[in-house]
Parts: C-alpha cells; structure tokens; sequence
C-alpha cells in the first residue's frame, strides 16, 4: 500500500538522508498512527541496523519486560543484521559497542540505524539513556549516519530526548510528529483501499476510528461501516475489543492511572478542572499527576482550556479523543454482548446522541479547515471552547469560538444532521443567549459573528439569517 499524506515528512526525511553528515532524527506520535510504516516504506531497503523494543508488558502473563528480555531481544537484532563478535551484551554499554562493532564492519556508505519503540528499552535501572549518550557522543556524531529513532509514548520521547539537559542536549537534529490522519487523508486511504463509503459516511468512520491508519486499514470493503464496525468490536473474538487497555498499557509507564483519569474524563464532556479529578480518584497532587496529564496530552488524547469560570485560576482537561470516546460509549458498556449492536442501533437515540458530541470533536480536530474555509487562515487568532461556570454552574457554552486579531469573534456552533439543518425558534433563541453571554467577556471594539458548521447546509427560512457564514462537510474534507 502507498504511503498517504505525509508529504512534509517524507521529503523532510528524504533530505535528511541525503544531507551525508550525522543525522539523529527522532519520529514520535501516538501508537497505531503509521510511524513504523512510514519509515520501513522510505528505508526498509537501506537499513545498516533495525531493531524493534519488545512490548513493556508481557500480553501473555501482563508481567513487565525487563532489560534482560530487552538486551536479549536487541542481541538477536545485532545478528540478524550480521554481528559475529563475541562481546558479552549484559548492559547497554556493551550493547552499543556491539552496535559500533556492526556498523564499523558495514560497506554501506550511508549507514541507516532505525531502533523502534525507542522508549520501551528504557527500563528502570537500565542505564539506556547514558548508553545511548556514549553511543551518539563518542562514537556516531561525525560518522555517515542517519539514526533514527521512534516511539508512541509521546511524553518520554519530549522529556528524555527532545528536552534533554544531559549528554543529549540540543544532539536530535530533526523532530517528526506524526499525527492522525485529517478527514481528508482518511478519504484517500479508504479509496486506496477500493472501499466505497460518502464523505457522511467517513466522516461517521472518524468518530469511531479517530483517523488512525492502523484502524482504518481493518475496514472490509465488503461490508458496509455498520457492520464493519461490528465485526471488528463486537463479534467474538473481535480484533479492537481488548484493543483500549493494550492501547494504554504499552504507550505508557502509569497505565492504570492513565486508565482512571481517561475514564473518568468520558463522565463529562466539559471535562473536570484538577483538584474535581484529585477529589474524584481520590489521588494524591504532585509530579505523579502531572506526568499522567502530561503524557495524555502529548499523545493527544486529552486537551486543556481555561474555561470562563469563577475561579480564574481552574484549568480543565477534557477528553478528545474518538476512538476512546467511541470505546468507552460502547464497547465498554455492552454487557450484553450484543454481537450486532451498532448496526441494530444505528438510528438509536443514543447512537445519533453520540454522533451530535463526536462531531464536536471532528470540528476541533480541523482548526485548519475551519478557518481556510472561512478565509481567515492568515489571520492571528486564538481557539477555544467557551463555557462560563458559575458556583459549580454551567451558565453558558459554546463549542467553539475563534478569537481573532483583527476584532471580530466567531461564536461556532455544530449540527451533525442527515440532512441541512433547519434553525427553528428554540433554537434561534438559545443562539441569541449565548452570543449575549460570550459579548459580555470579549473586547468592547469586537463584533460576534455567528458560524454554522453542519453536514449539509442550512435550511432557509426565518431564523436563517442569524448565521453569517455555514461550513459543511466538504470544507472539512479541504
């Protein structure tokens, strides 16, 4: 399969490989996103050294890895590509000299290094950080190098190697983000797959995969999304029932408090403020909770916004992410078993309930779109939810507002429907409260003007006009 999007990596990779000085680069982004494969499609040809961490759970006895299974493991990588030293590998240290070993005995000209799950070889007391250090400091930073490094968990990767203070400060020379895939990019990987779904349809496909290739590629084109989505969550056996706790368990060190936070974030859409989530799981503050809401953000399952509340001081984390979202609506609370519950309830107040919030989310995750759509990609501006609580209450919220520097407000409001979207009474009347209440904490010099976001358009009639501009779903599919 060909590789989709991610052009700016791929001729960012591509220089660098061609750049004939030492290069460490390190590709980083959430598990299932497509790192391993881009790489092993541009290099898989080249490599000098590869080398894949084994998981930090054992699936079979949930006992943790240890460095020994990782040297072990990273000693059989040595002679699959050619060591035949006789150094005894029983640390890091000497797992690197070995590696010198390979390397230095290697024809290639360009010698391309790639260890994977890079995280996972650090291993409590393993001392694989400084191994590494010696490795690039003493050894590979003036050698015909390209070393690449990946991992899922995002957080480690931007502690111990991008803000490194130690003997790898300011050594990566190129950083990578992947990210999931844009509704777009979702739409030519589904075609590359000979798979005939409407941009509705993708678009529903989203808020169940979250745009993750790993996912998406488990789609048969034989069946249609409802029943694909069956197949793979909740028949027998399915391959993504089981697949949130091995999603948590191997991108992370804490996963049961990670498991907690995610859960409980789900409860309400708004998320909770800090000390609502100490108070909730009854956990303690400190570096513990930071690192946990850290990792969760980085990895982009989680955001935090400054909601308009009485308390100036309370940020909130809410979850974003569909795929969990998605899980832990469904999957998590089919007691029953029902083995076709999303194709028998696909038009269920619940499902199309769900569809309403997730559609939220698709909008949040295509800032870009949004504004391109709204030609105000140029223009400076800050994004984000509005909610005023006051006293615990929530008095007003919007879904989302774009603040913009050149003084007008776009108070953005989604509607998921099967058809354009009509604006009745009620509705206009909540429309008018709530840009009523937003006027009151914004610039006296900015106007609001009110944005319709929805499906297929909106309905005239006379209430229409209340909206200044409409984004349906092909300008988020730009």
């Amino acid at each position: 399969m060909k590789v989709i999007g991610r052009k700016n990596e791929i001729d960012e990779l591509l220089r660098i490989y061609d750049s004939d000085k030492p290069e460490f680069v390190a590709v980083f982004g959430r598990r299932r996103v497509g790192k391993t494969f881009l790489i092993n499609k541009l290099f898989s040809s080249k490599y000098t050294f590869k080398h894949t961490a084994l998981s930090i759970i054992n699936e079979d006895t949930d006992e943790r890895i240890t460095t020994k299974d990782q040297l072990n493991h990273f000693k059989e990588s040595l002679k699959r590509y050619g060591y035949t030293g006789d150094r005894v590998i029983d640390d890091w240290f000497q797992a690197f000299y070995a590696l010198e070993d390979l390397l230095e005995s290697s024809k290639d000209e360009r010698k391309v290094v790639f260890i994977d799950e890079l995280p996972w070889l650090d291993t409590k007391g393993s001392k694989f950080i400084n191994a590494l250090e010696s490795f690039w400091n003493s050894w590979a930073n003036d050698k015909n190098i390209m070393f690449i490094i990946c991992g899922s968990a995002n957080a480690w990767m931007t502690k111990k190697m991008l803000n490194n203070y130690g003997g790898l400060y300011n050594r990566i020379t190129k950083e990578i983000e992947l990210y999931p895939f844009t509704l777009k990019e979702c739409e030519e990987f589904i075609e590359e797959k000979n798979i005939v779904l409407s941009r509705y349809d993708i678009i529903q496909a989203y808020m169940v995969f979250g745009g993750i290739p790993y996912y998406l590629d488990m789609l048969d084109e034989r069946y249609s999304l409802p029943q694909n989505v069956d197949n793979l969550f909740f028949k027998k056996n399915a391959p993504l029932k089981s697949e949130f706790e091995k999603l948590f368990k191997s991108s992370f060190k804490s996963p049961e408090i990670i498991m907690k936070i995610v859960r409980l974030l789900f409860n309400k859409s708004i998320g909770y403020s800090r000390s609502e989530i100490v108070k909730e799981l009854n956990m303690e503050e400190g570096e513990k909770l930071s690192n946990a809401f850290n990792a969760l953000s980085a990895s982009g399952f989680i955001i935090k916004y400054k909601p308009v509340t009485t308390n100036k001081k309370n940020l909130f984390y809410k979850l974003t992410d569909p795929f969990c979202l998605f899980y832990l609506q469904f999957v998590d609370k089919n007691l029953s078993f029902n083995e076709n519950m999303f194709e028998r309830n696909y038009d269920s107040m619940k499902i199309v309930s769900w569809k309403g919030f997730s559609f939220e989310n698709i909008c949040l995750n295509h800032i870009n779109q949004i504004k391109e759509a709204l030609n105000i990609a140029a223009i400076s501006s800050e994004v984000y939810p509005f909610i005023y609580v006051n006293e615990g209450k929530i008095e007003s919220q919007i879904d989302l507002v774009i603040d913009r520097k050149d003084n007008i407000v776009n108070l953005c409001e989604m509607k998921f429907y099967g058809d354009e979207y009509l604006l009745n009474k009620e509705d206009y009347f909540k429309l008018m409260r709530k840009s009523k209440s937003l006027s009151t904490f914004i610039n006296k010099k900015q106007v609001i003007r009110n944005i319709l976001i929805t499906t297929f358009g909106l309905r005239t009639n006379d209430y229409s006009s209340s909206y200044q501009d409409v984004i349906t779903i092909d300008d988020l599919f730009r």
